[in-house]
């Protein structure tokens, strides 16, 4: 019987599977870039209410993942712990872990190798009392200011195709709503299950029709770790196909959070 794979304290300051496939040998070389001393290092962004929480223990879909990834490896599993995807994609460079849960964005794919998404979440935008906008894309104009969450797999993509508005960043989405209603700004820029929960929080805003991107959450290993990069690929896509993706979704009480489809 393989050992329970506990949680160690730690902070951070393709091939798609077909029908019926099985997963591949662990390889050495899939162990010595996916395990160090023994555990298997996971990085985890807990600013994402979506896919993690903290209390009582550490938990939700994406340390679900981690579990079951540490369970295939029959290894410990450590939780690399940080505050927002911006500070788990920094430290994707130094070493601290060897597996990440975040969203793949082109930015980050210069340090890591994602695999094809397990989920999809969309992003949109919540609008104050009296707002003039209707639809998303009435946000990029002249003197429009946008709360974001800063280096967000969102903030990464707006920052890629605003034409006009301007971002005024701030450290996770809390961080984001409080400057959004303080400067009385002209938007937020969010996911659109945490922007519901922020519309309860401000009486007459609105979150606008439509989405302008749909953020593909993912896992991913630092560049250089080939053999455990095609590893991670096929264990994403074995967890889709297999339903457990949807049943730790399910589980985790998680709406607004679609399974991705297979990878092609």
């Amino acid at each position: 019987m393989r050992p329970a794979a506990p949680i160690l304290g730690a902070r951070c300051y393709a091939r798609s599977v077909a029908q019926g496939e099985s997963m591949p040998e662990i390889s050495a070389a899939v162990r010595s870039d996916l395990i160090r001393n023994g555990k298997l290092r996971v990085g985890i962004n807990f600013g994402n209410p979506l896919l993690t929480r903290r209390d009582p223990n550490p938990g939700g879909i994406a340390v679900d993942l981690a579990r079951e990834l540490a369970r295939r490896l029959n290894v410990p599993l450590e939780i690399v712990s940080c505050e927002s995807a911006g500070e788990l994609a920094d430290s994707a460079s130094k070493g601290t872990w060897e597996v990440g849960f975040l969203g793949a964005e082109p930015q980050r794919a210069n340090e890591i190798s994602f695999t094809a998404p397990y989920a999809h979440i969309e992003a949109t935008y919540l609008v104050p009392p009296g707002s003039p906008f209707n639809a998303v894309s009435d946000v990029d104009r002249a003197g429009v200011r946008i709360a974001i969450s800063e280096k967000s797999a969102y903030d990464l993509y707006l920052s890629r195709n605003l034409k006009h508005a301007t971002l005024v960043r701030a450290r996770g989405g809390d961080g984001a709503f409080k400057l959004f209603v303080s400067e009385k700004l002209e938007a937020l820029a969010g996911l659109k299950p945490v922007l519901v929960k922020d519309n309860d929080k401000l009486s007459g805003s609105r979150l606008l029709d439509g989405y302008f991107s749909v953020v593909q959450q993912a896992a991913g290993t630092p560049k250089g770790h080939d053999a455990g990069a095609r590893y991670l690929s096929v264990f994403i896509e074995d967890v889709k196909a297999s339903g457990l993706v949807a049943k730790v979704m399910e589980q985790n009480g998680i709406r607004g959070v679609s399974v991705a489809p297979p990878a092609r």
